[in-house]
């Protein structure tokens, strides 16, 4: 009888080429037969399975960067309005019992309640100063990446950027000596609702702004997209600068510089808190600018104010930038069209 293992069919191994070069050729062909194999609806239903892995991949990723972007700006917004708030609190109730103390004609003694207490509050004022003063520019820069960028949808951190795209800073607002208690200078956010008038959004170049002597402010007939104000230094040597309410940085700077111009006028207050006293004559000049004095004061409570209402504003735009994505958002080449915004994370590559 014949020898049965000459009728087994010969191993794979057995008909695999020898030579190194062709048998990679052989493995890929082997490969092609087993997916020649397969049926149609298996083929489909791995290329689903695939696809719908890689959606809630994609899904996970946007879920946790939108958790960073809001703890972010959470801890931003805390930390810049908590800042401000007790620097604005400490100046206001400084001057108070100074004004209290000298009405009272108790500023001379130490054993004055009013006067024990504001020993303490005027050691507060001086050291929260200058932590602020310290920190400010952090501040800012923490205000425009962690609020204002990560709460524009339209921003492509992929397109061309200057580094300086935004000129405004404390030089400039010192430069153009902004006026805190001009009325146009107080942040406005402008009326959703407001009519398109080609007349009211009439624009004015930059460096043509300041020779006219008409100022545009923002009231209810302005769009949100045109809140903003811009500030001169003269009328003929520089081109005005912008001011846009809709950015916590500009928030940011602006508030700061108003809580200096009125730390300057506080120099008689400070002075007797600090127990060292004070003459007469600045005394006399504190209760002359007392109504003016306050007024600021409400003015920077109200500018803190605003600042709070458009980053909370500004990190409901960060929910509204992760909302999850509709139905048409799941289905493949339909959520590539742009106008259904499937896609809140970008990949492109960076550009320079």
């Amino acid at each position: 009888m014949p020898n049965d293992d000459t009728h087994k069919p010969p191993e794979a191994d057995d008909i695999a080429p020898k030579s190194a070069p062709l048998r990679w050729l052989w493995k890929f062909n082997r490969g092609l037969d087993v997916v020649k194999g397969l049926s149609m609806v298996t083929v489909l239903s791995s290329l689903a399975v695939g696809y719908f892995q890689y959606l809630n991949a994609y899904q996970d990723k946007v879920g946790s960067q939108a958790k960073e972007d809001m703890a972010a700006a959470t801890s931003t917004f805390t930390e810049i309005s908590h800042a401000f708030s007790e620097m604005q609190a400490l100046q206001q109730t400084l001057y108070a019992d100074f004004a209290r103390a000298i009405s009272e004609k108790s500023d001379a003694s130490d054993k004055a309640l009013v006067t024990r207490n504001v020993r303490v509050i005027s050691e507060r004022y001086e050291k929260a100063r200058i932590a602020l003063r310290e920190n400010i520019d952090l501040l800012t820069r923490k205000a425009e990446v962690y609020i204002d960028w990560a709460s524009n949808t339209y921003r492509d951190p992929a397109e061309k950027h200057n580094v300086d795209d935004d000129p405004l800073s404390r030089r400039v607002l010192r430069d153009y000596a902004f006026d805190c208690s001009d009325k146009f200078n107080f942040p406005a956010f402008g009326n959703v609702h407001a009519p398109d008038d080609d007349a009211q959004s009439r624009e004015v170049a930059d460096d043509k702004y300041c020779a006219i002597a008409e100022k545009r402010g923002v009231d209810d007939t302005t769009k949100p997209k045109d809140a903003f104000i811009r500030i001169c230094a003269g009328p003929n040597d520089k081109a005005a600068k912008r001011i846009y309410w809709y950015s916590a940085k500009h928030h940011v700077l602006t508030m700061h510089y108003c809580l200096e111009a009125a730390h300057n006028k506080l120099a008689a207050a400070r002075q007797w808190a600090s127990g060292i006293g004070c003459e007469v004559a600045k005394e006399s000049d504190v209760f002359k600018r007392e109504k003016e004095i306050n007024a600021q004061f409400d003015d920077l409570a109200g500018r803190i104010n605003a600042f709070n209402s458009l980053a909370l504003y500004q990190m409901e735009q960060i929910r509204v930038k992760y909302r999850p994505a509709g139905v048409w958002c799941s289905v493949p080449l339909v959520r590539n069209i742009p106008s259904l915004n499937c896609f809140p994370i970008r990949t492109a590559s960076l550009t320079h």
